[in-house]
């Protein structure tokens, strides 16, 4: 094996963090394998099934359709079948997931000098079969796999048909459940029988779509002699210590792991079989090579980089991305080399330590970006309060990091129309919520490449579940086959990213076992723990062994634990939203919390694009179909009143949901980071929706902000100052027991952060009833608790009164009394709203689930208002409701708190001008709202300017 510089025209300087990153995949140019895609000329027909009879003799016909794509959004777009994302069309499209349907298609072959052609299949979805030419070329189960079908000899000159048909999903899960035996699932369809994406059978937040269609690209390639048929690179670094700065170059260690195909090179002596490989793997300037004798397929070639740059999580570092291109090349003399031109002969000496480098013309290459960094999950034996437990630490470059974090689910119902640029849109919004992880919830897919790539570039790093959640699964054949090739596949793309810091066996499985009544229903049959406890860990160890890995979320550390403890490991807090109300997050002082969430609507122009109800009521036909929890409507009611009357205005219903959810996002998230470091991650469910419904996401199926993800953005910023009940002592208060209030400040940040912390107590109309200060210096990712003193911890009139703790530019608030108890009043704001730019590029919402502009629209001229609000008196959670202006509106805060003669100046863009009407509708009571106006009751209309 050797090393030496490249040569300057063939790989470029890559130590960067790339914008648009290189697809792995074969050199367009050169003796490489070409992939030519076969996504034209589609039709799908229904061959099978209940077909309405209005639709019966259209769809016996060849209906246009697209591929990558399924039959809903097919016949969708040829206008045959209402949009299901709106009203209750979920309901009548029903039937499509109970059909077979026949996709088919023709092109053109013609012998192109390869030895090999295959069919490669990304994703189809799900139960298929496939045929070229009348011949079957295989029968499928499994939408989470890539298919690669040899089709030499089938092939044939001049025309060829494709054929895809498909089998209801529905149908097979169905038999499969009966065939391996039933097993306990939540949700009515077995979907736990079949390897699909599970929230396509519908979830609580979901709705039910049981798709069909050839989801992933499909293309035929042709190749000769060898080619790459899988490649891992592990990037690490050589431990330089905590004490090395994060932007100091350090030696980096880089071993691709090469698996080959060779071709059956027609029986020749020199072919391919009979003859060594070369693989070439170039990075940062540097050409390693290593053999792969004759009659091997494998390899791994090891580089040792004298200096990289580590890729750090945001907020710890920078992302820098490393490009590695690895070529497989023939041996001089072998079919499929170039003979170098100049008619010279190769050197000799081939030995594997001082190799000469093959002559040039690669059989296949590939392409990969990594990032140096190292990881580890500590789950170590701790004790706080008397009481023993068990960590749970992300450790990146050893430095410990406090997940800020959010689930992830589908984007789409249809994970076919999720465009790079709506990645792009969701992990903004997630960095503009201060999140650093990103969890991909084992209910829906592996995300796309691009998911991943845009996570490395923009340190956001990634928790992959696999693919189990909320039920229990045979271990038997054919299933177990399905889950190995699966999770083979998919561990292979996904190892080379630097953002992925977890993989996780399942979703709640293991929870589910010990508290959901499915032992008894099991009878003793398999369930899944074998996956995660055995086959997982052992495919990990021979393909990813460097990154850590959990049987399960919630994990306690152990299997002779119940897997939810608050004192162990990852846990999911979810009596909050079912049963006790968002208070009780304060009673969880737990290692790392995986899950907690609570529900809130739909932006109103989301809501009103997708229902047609009217009158649109919290109860109407279409928002009961929208809302898939379990009595949902009846939780959101439960758990406003503590704090809010219940509204009879729809708007203010819709107003008071929204708060409610937003204020228990900071309730939870300010609770977890109070206890940092014995508390490491706060992950809320969840980031997105995947259509238009309540459920308890911050951004809505459109892709528009709720005001949760503002309340995100101020509980995860990096220095926190916040106001919590503690024991005297300082520690977490018992039920029953004596409790006092501290101010806690967070500092999770690089830099030192130290003040004066000013602690008052002060009345609503501004008065400062006491007051206090104290001298604080906090080293970089340190937390400080301090008891407030008693005359400012304790009201003498708990209805007007509230704390404010101030350090520097950030502050926490703490009131004694709930909003409905207390004397907020609602008596006007002043309010100045002016022009700021016009004829701007504002950028358009990114294409949701519903109702966006065209994919390829890029930022539209616009204009920009700023809405100044000042305060007269103590005025909670100002937001600007902008979508109620303008579908394309954005605003830059929401749920900004003033006390009296405090203001704050929002920034508001819009795609089209608003006219002289822009004071009036930007400050109308339904656009410009406040916790005030919950409690307070109509009052005049703010004073705009």
């Amino acid at each position: 094996m050797t090393s030496a510089p490249a040569s300057a025209d063939l790989v470029p300087p890559t130590m960067t963090a790339l914008t648009s990153p290189t697809v792995p995949g074969p050199a367009p140019a050169g003796p490489a394998a070409p992939r030519r895609e076969l996504h034209t000329g589609w039709t799908v027909r229904a061959v099978a099934g209940p077909v309405p009879a209005h639709l019966a003799d259209r769809l016996r016909a060849l209906v246009p359709a697209t591929v990558p794509g399924v039959v809903h959004t097919d016949l969708l777009a040829a206008g045959l079948v209402p949009d299901p994302y709106l009203d209750d069309n979920e309901h009548v499209l029903a039937w499509i997931g109970r059909c077979d349907w026949e996709y088919r298609t023709t092109f053109e072959w013609a012998p192109d000098g390869h030895e090999r052609h295959d069919l490669v299949a990304d994703g189809l979805d799900t139960v298929a079969t496939v045929t070229l030419n009348g011949h079957v070329l295989a029968e499928t189960a499994n939408q989470h796999r890539t298919y690669r079908l040899p089709v030499d000899g089938l092939l044939r000159p001049g025309t060829n048909e494709l054929v895809v048909r498909f089998s209801s999903p529905l149908a097979y899960a169905a038999a499969q459940n009966l065939a391996m035996g039933y097993r306990p699932h939540t949700n009515p369809h077995p979907f736990n029988a079949i390897r699909k994406m599970a929230c396509s059978f519908g979830w609580d937040w979901g709705l039910e779509t049981a798709t069909s269609g050839i989801w992933r690209p499909l293309a035929l390639e042709a190749w000769s002699g060898a080619r790459l048929a899988t490649v891992r690179p592990v990037a690490t670094v050589v431990d330089p210590g905590t004490a090395v700065p994060a932007d100091q170059p350090v030696p980096g260690r880089l071993a691709v792991h090469v698996d080959v195909e060779r071709s059956p090179g027609h029986d020749r002596p020199d072919g391919p079989q009979h003859a060594d490989l070369h693989v070439a793997v170039h990075v940062d300037g540097l050409v390693t090579t290593a053999r792969v004798p004759a009659g091997e397929t494998s390899t791994v070639v090891d580089v040792d980089l004298p200096v990289v740059r580590r890729w750090w999580p945001r907020g710890y570092g920078e992302q820098p991305l490393y490009e590695v291109a690895v070529e497989l090349l023939a041996t001089p003399g072998a079919a499929g080399a170039t003979e170098p031109s100049d008619g010279s002969a190769p050197p000799s000496d081939a030995s594997p330590a001082h190799e000469a480098r093959p002559a040039v013309g690669p059989l296949d290459v590939r392409r990969h970006r990594v990032g140096f960094r190292t990881v580890r999950l500590d789950m170590l034996p701790d004790e706080h309060d008397g009481e023993p437990g068990t960590s749970f630490v992300i450790v990146v470059n050893e430095r410990p990091v406090f997940v800020r974090g959010a689930n992830w689910i589908p984007d789409d119902a249809f994970p076919h129309r999720v465009t790079r640029e709506r990645y792009a849109a969701r992990i903004t919004q997630a960095e503009q919520a201060n999140v650093n992880l990103l969890r991909v919830w084992g209910g829906g897919i592996y995300e796309a490449d691009d998911f991943y790539d845009l996570c490395d570039e923009r340190g956001i790093l990634t928790w992959q579940d696999f693919l189990f959640a909320c039920s229990t699964y045979a271990e038997e054949e054919p299933l177990r086959g399905e889950v190995e090739a699966e999770v083979r596949d998919n561990v292979v793309r996904l190892a080379p990213h630097p953002s992925l810091v977890l993989w996780n066996g399942n979703n709640e499985n293991l929870w589910g076992f010990h508290d959901w009544d499915w032992q008894l229903r099991l009878q003793g049959r398999t369930w899944g723990l074998g996956y995660y406890t055995e086959l997982l860990p052992a495919l990990l160890a021979e393909l990813d062994p460097g990154r850590p890995y959990t049987p399960g979320s919630p994990w306690s550390g152990t299997l002779d634990l119940h897997p939810n403890l608050d004192a162990h490991g990852s846990v999911h807090v979810w009596d909050a939203w079912n049963r006790k109300g968002y208070e009780v997050y304060r009673d969880h002082v737990a290692r790392f919390v995986a899950e907690f969430g609570w529900q809130g609507p739909p932006t109103w122009s989301t809501l009103r694009d997708a229902l047609s109800d009217d009158p649109l009521t919290p109860e109407s036909p279409g928002m009961l179909v929208h809302q898939k929890a379990a009595q949902g409507n009846d939780k959101l009611t439960d758990g406003l009143l503590p704090h809010f009357p219940l509204p009879d205005d729809m708007d203010d219903w819709h107003w008071a949901m929204s708060l409610n959810q937003a204020n228990a996002m900071t309730v939870g998230i300010e609770h977890m980071r109070s206890w940092s470091p014995r508390c490491a991650g706060a992950v809320v469910w969840q980031l997105n929706d995947c259509w238009p419904v309540t459920s308890w996401a911050a951004v809505d199926g459109a892709g528009r902000a709720k005001p949760t993800l503002s309340a995100l953005r101020h509980a995860y910023r990096d220095r926190l100052v916040t106001v919590q009940p503690r024991r005297p002592d300082g520690g977490a208060p018992l039920p029953g027991g004596a409790s006092a209030l501290a101010v806690v400040v967070v500092n999770d940040s690089p830099d030192p952060w130290s003040g004066t912390l000013v602690q008052r107590r002060v009345r609503y109309d501004g008065t400062v009833l006491a007051e206090a200060g104290t001298a604080v210096g906090l080293a970089p990712r340190e937390t400080r608790t301090l008891l407030l003193p008693d005359d400012v911890a304790s009201a003498a009139s708990t209805p007007d009164e509230l704390v404010v703790a101030t350090l520097g530019d950030e502050r926490g608030l703490w009131f004694f009394a709930e909003p409905r108890d207390s004397a907020l009043v609602d008596d006007g704001l002043d309010v100045a709203v002016r022009e700021v730019a016009s004829g701007v590029e504002v950028p358009l919402p990114v294409p949701g689930s519903i109702r966006g502009p065209a994919p390829d629209a890029g930022p539209g001229v616009g204009h920009r208002y700023e809405v100044t609000v000042t305060a007269r008196t103590l005025v909670r959670d100002v937001t600007l409701l902008v979508d109620k202006v303008h579908p394309g509106a954005t605003v830059d805060d929401q749920l900004v708190t003033l006390l009296p003669g405090e203001r704050a100046t929002f920034t508001v863009s819009v795609p089209a001008a608003l006219g002289p009407e822009a004071p009036l509708s930007l400050t109308a009571r339904r656009v410009l709202r406040t916790a005030n106006q919950l409690v307070a009751g109509p009052s005049a209309q703010p004073v705009a300017r």
